[in-house]
């Protein structure tokens, strides 16, 4: 990510962010896979915790030649081939689907860099199953978008409800919103400390 060192002189005025970033040290951005690929992972994921979404993925992986995943191979490998890696139908929909947009061009990953982080929803959210949250982990863990706040991450919830008190319910996502916004433009760094907190509860 750009500026982080800045990112990091903004966050820490909000005490509670400044512990968390005293326990857990400089962020280590990863550069991410293919895009493609990425966006596979991203997909199969979805509701999974990190442990289950990984022994699926590598599943996945096996069925491919030299473990490379295609668009031709996920729209021509039979679909109980992906159900019996543990794949659900709804996924194997979406993963067809965004692998038959991908080949006609309706959707260019390699164009992501030139949208908005909200025309980049827009794009992606056009594939079956790839809803608001699979697009802002995209900005943030692929496209490295330095402002985005997926209110609807149940971990950034449990985090902010924990750290700053904020109650579960209607007006959940709404002072979360209010609680972030001291927050900008680096609230995707934000995110990674508020997820980093629950693996030290």
């Amino acid at each position: 990510m750009k500026n982080l060192r800045k990112g990091l002189v903004h966050l820490r005025r909000d005490p509670i962010l400044a512990v968390q970033i005293a326990k857990f040290g400089v962020i280590n951005y990863q550069q991410p896979k293919d895009r493609f690929e990425n966006l596979v992972s991203t997909i199969i994921g979805q509701q999974l915790s990190n442990k289950a979404a990984d022994t699926i993925y590598e599943r996945v992986l096996s069925l491919f030649p030299n473990r490379k995943i295609d668009p031709d191979w996920i729209l021509n490998l039979e679909s109980s081939k992906f159900r019996a890696a543990g794949t659900s139908w709804a996924k194997i929909r979406s993963l067809k689907d965004l692998s038959q947009k991908i080949l006609d061009k309706s959707v260019l990953l390699d164009q992501l860099d030139l949208m908005t982080d909200d025309q980049v929803i827009s794009h992606l959210t056009q594939v079956k199953g790839i809803g608001p949250w699979t697009a802002q982990m995209k900005l943030m863990f692929t496209l490295h978008r330095p402002d985005v706040m997926p209110v609807d991450d149940r971990g950034i919830q449990n985090a902010m409800i924990k750290l700053y008190g904020l109650k579960d319910g209607k007006k959940l996502t709404t002072n979360m919103l209010k609680t972030s916004n001291s927050w900008r433009p680096y609230r995707t760094l934000a995110c990674w400390y508020l997820w980093k907190s629950l693996d030290n509860k």
